[in-house]
């Protein structure tokens, strides 16, 4: 997986916000398939994080869901807040946090349920990541996440590699790598799916340009710097080329899901778990074996 440049991926999201609902398709999709998944999972949330989001979309289908909770959206793009803070009902606007996934700044066990949705690739620390949830979540508490896999974008991938060797699209993570970041962060009972959707399109320019809106455009750490050639266009647009059907060309989308629930009892990061109970019932013994000594 590349590292990503977060500074140049921050820049991306503060430049597409206001016209990124007008090509979002998928990701708006990737949200509906998602929530509906939240119609098997018995909870009432007091408080939710939207977890990277972004414009704010999946936010009146949660308060639609849960009309007593409390929500809070979290992204590291300002201008994407500001679309955010306009969704759900006036009278109950979400609470809008600026800052990153990796680092949360929110209380332990603050809320009961996180929503995320096509943001997890943008971590360059997983496990961290999900360390971070998990601290946040409340015991019995619930992470439900949408992000992308291996195959994405696999066609535009292998075109520019018959190009260059230069990074131009993103690697992901295999899902099963995914789960066993859940598993390291000491998340209960993960579960990891996926299922393949693709968009077409009538050129490659068009193509380009929805990721660009997307504010998806390359923010490898490692990628090219500086404008492409129109030679390096053309000689991507003729690789593209083989992959036309119907006259359309495809970009696949490889979509992963996951779940997983906060232990009732978290353990103790880094180190053993210790009821507290136990810690008092050594202090009065203790204090009894002083007080004995003593006399």
């Amino acid at each position: 997986m590349n590292t990503i440049d977060k500074r140049h991926a921050r820049r991306n999201f503060e430049r597409s916000a206001e016209r990124y609902d007008s090509v979002a398709v998928l990701q708006r999709e990737m949200a509906d398939r998602l929530l509906a998944r939240l119609d098997y999972v018995r909870l009432s949330p007091r408080r939710i994080l939207d977890l990277g989001a972004g414009t704010g979309y999946a936010i009146a289908a949660l308060q639609q869901r849960y009309p007593k909770s409390n929500i809070i959206a979290l992204d590291f793009a300002h201008a994407m807040l500001r679309q955010a803070r306009r969704r759900g009902r006036w009278w109950r606007r979400p609470s809008c946090v600026c800052a990153d996934a990796e680092s949360l700044p929110l209380a332990d066990g603050a809320v009961d349920l996180i929503v995320s949705n096509a943001t997890l690739q943008w971590c360059n620390e997983l496990d961290r990541t999900f360390s971070e949830c998990l601290r946040v979540l409340r015991p019995g508490g619930l992470l439900m996440f949408t992000t992308f896999g291996p195959d994405t974008l696999k066609e535009l991938r292998q075109a520019w590699a018959s190009v260059d060797t230069a990074t131009h699209v993103l690697s992901f993570l295999d899902m099963h790598d995914i789960g066993d970041a859940l598993v390291r962060a000491r998340f209960a009972d993960p579960v990891m799916d996926a299922e393949h959707l693709t968009l077409t399109y009538a050129g490659l320019r068009d193509l380009m340009g929805d990721l660009k809106v997307l504010g998806a455009a390359n923010a490898a750490a490692d990628r090219p710097r500086g404008l492409t050639g129109r030679a390096r266009l053309a000689a991507l647009s003729h690789a593209y080329e083989r992959y036309r059907q119907e006259g359309r060309l495809p970009a696949r989308y490889e979509i992963l899901y996951g779940h997983a629930w906060a232990p009732e009892q978290k353990p103790a990061l880094g180190g053993i778990a210790v009821p507290i109970a136990s810690i008092q019932r050594r202090a009065r013994a203790d204090s009894h074996d002083t007080a004995t000594r003593s006399n």
